[in-house]
């Protein structure tokens, strides 16, 4: 059965910067391909950034240059790391694999504003 939770969100400035961390209970984690998403009300969930198992990522055009994935498959976890921060990233942050998992997790929630 699959767990993940998010955590790292919080509220930040306008150009500021945030780490999310997601701690994924998954059986073999390391062959999946990983991806954070967020959501906006109103709006349906999109993917902004993608890692493969061997660490090739790739990003939505509207975080590209700002956000950075990692992961980590000792410790089944991934990572995004959010600098520049605009309002426009505000959302609920999740983590999932790519093609998602029949599961999510509660998110974190990112605010910018100043």
């Amino acid at each position: 059965q699959v767990q993940l939770a998010e955590s790292g969100g919080g509220l930040v400035q306008p150009g500021g910067s945030l780490r999310l961390s997601c701690a994924a209970s998954l059986s073999y984690f390391s062959i999946y391909v990983m991806g954070w998403y967020r959501q906006i009300p109103g709006k349906q969930r999109e993917l902004v950034a993608s890692i493969t198992p061997g660490g090739s990522a790739n990003y939505a055009d509207s975080v590209q240059g700002r956000f950075t994935i990692s992961r980590d498959n000792a410790k089944n976890t991934v990572s995004l790391q959010m600098n520049s921060l605009k309002p426009e990233d505000t959302a609920l942050y999740f983590c999932n694999g790519v093609p998602i998992f029949n599961y999510w997790g509660q998110g974190t929630q990112v605010t910018v504003s100043s």
